[in-house]
């Protein structure tokens, strides 16, 4: 294994895994050490969760939850709430807009009204709210479905604060899929995520999924994820049609990934338009990536997000595939407390290695490994494993169908976090193993 990979991972995986490879195959000319950049991206699309569950600390539900099946099923129906131009009821008749011919005979007094007739109709009843036909471009409460959206984000019906883009996203390809979302407690969402089909040099698929979860004492974490992600995974599909090995792949991805991370510490002295009072110091995020592809399953990984494999054959033990970088791993690491005890330390979460310009030495964690059978890989941030802490919670609520329908076992791990407290943000990537033929070399 690579001199950064913890040997209780090799450990572990060794005992799974007989055919774990731990060295990272050699790459002339090679810069092991983080350096800056002047380019930063992303790599994901966005969705809209179909979990559906009540507020957690009951109130107003959560605009990101409540909804989310109605309106995603609407949006597949012609003229529903989805459709900008659709109606969700019948439309007005449209009023007059010129002069209407008596359809009476004319009173003999033209001071008198006239005689009320049985064939006159009333005067329609103007529609209420939910049944009027939203114009063109009109965006439609997440909440109560009824009202139009305003420009600076609010219901004007019901007055609930809608979703932004960010707060949850989905994105689901031929083999794999992610799902994302805020949480119940965080302002914003500072998890990104990257996932990718691509080919190896004979032609044959490869799938790749990257979490990274944004450090919130540090400046501007969301920029630091969706930068660390894009970049990592666009490094990776650049690599492996070329014949690049995996885990060498992954590993310059992974510095890649600190370039630029590092890059957005180039004016440290910008105000924080969500907090100017913060502290400034070096956007910073946690990473953890796989890739499947050519019998191979390849993990790398900085902090304290992580990678589970779970077989499809239930039998057969869950394995936690990467050490976290943090307090409480060195603690046990180095036999001064139990596990149980390092965790339920305050100091449990610290991380002791991250991407960002302020980062101690930075060692890339990788590792390959030749499952025996098929499974899914689970990557995920703290966010998860907060609540599904060792790989047999991890399996346990991940349905068995993983490995044919990564999506629905996204987000059925993304609501059990949500459902157990939401207290962070929380982002999941399935990937099923082996790597499946679809489109590939789509992003």
């Amino acid at each position: 294994m690579q001199a950064g990979v913890q040997a209780g991972v090799q450990a572990d995986a060794q005992s799974w895994a007989p055919h774990a490879e731990a060295s990272v195959p050699p790459s002339a000319g090679h810069d092991h050490g983080p350096g800056m950049a002047t380019g930063a991206g992303t790599g994901m699309g966005t969705g809209m969760s179909r979990t559906q569950a009540a507020a957690p600390h009951g109130g107003a539900p959560d605009p990101r939850i409540v909804g989310y099946d109605l309106a995603a099923e609407a949006a597949e129906r012609p003229g529903g709430a989805g459709d900008p131009g659709g109606a969700r009821g019948p439309a007005p008749e449209p009023a007059p807009t010129g002069p209407v011919e008596p359809t009476g005979p004319a009173p003999a007094n033209p001071a008198e009204p006239p005689p009320p007739s049985a064939t006159t109709a009333p005067p329609p009843t103007p529609p209420s709210p939910e049944h009027q036909t939203p114009a063109q471009g009109t965006r439609i409460c997440a909440v109560c479905h009824a009202g139009t959206v305003t420009g600076d984000g609010y219901c004007e019906n019901c007055g609930h604060a809608q979703p932004r883009e960010r707060d949850h996203m989905e994105r689901e390809l031929a083999g794999l899929a992610a799902v994302s979302d805020r949480g119940h407690r965080h302002h914003r969402n500072e998890d990104f995520f990257a996932v990718a089909e691509g080919t190896l040099p004979d032609g044959s698929p490869a799938v790749l999924a990257i979490v990274c979860d944004g450090v919130s004492s540090a400046s501007r974490p969301d920029d630091a994820s969706a930068a660390a992600s894009g970049t990592a995974a666009r490094s990776l599909l650049t690599a492996l049609p070329g014949g690049t090995h995996p885990q060498r792949a992954m590993h310059d991805a992974i510095l890649a990934a600190a370039k630029s991370v590092n890059a957005l510490a180039a004016a440290p002295n910008q105000a924080q338009q969500h907090d100017p009072y913060r502290q400034q110091n070096a956007p910073a995020c946690t990473f953890v990536g796989a890739v499947v592809g050519g019998g191979l399953l390849v993990i790398g990984w900085v902090g304290d997000s992580r990678a589970y494999w779970v077989p499809d054959d239930r039998s057969a033990p869950a394995v936690r595939l990467t050490e976290d970088d943090s307090w409480a791993a060195q603690m046990v690491a180095n036999n001064l407390m139990s596990e149980a005890e390092a965790y339920a330390d305050d100091r449990a979460h610290a991380i002791t290695g991250w991407l960002g310009a302020d980062a101690y030495e930075l060692e890339p964690h990788t590792a390959s490994f030749k499952p025996d059978g098929p499974g899914v890989v689970v990557v995920c941030t703290d966010g998860l494993w907060n609540y599904a802490e060792a790989a047999e919670q991890v399996a346990a609520v991940l349905p068995g169908d993983a490995h044919d329908r990564p999506l629905h076992s996204a987000r059925t791990l993304v609501a059990h976090a949500l459902a157990s407290g939401g207290h962070d943000n929380v982002t999941v990537a399935v990937v099923p193993f082996p790597a499946p033929r679809g489109r590939a070399g789509s992003a």
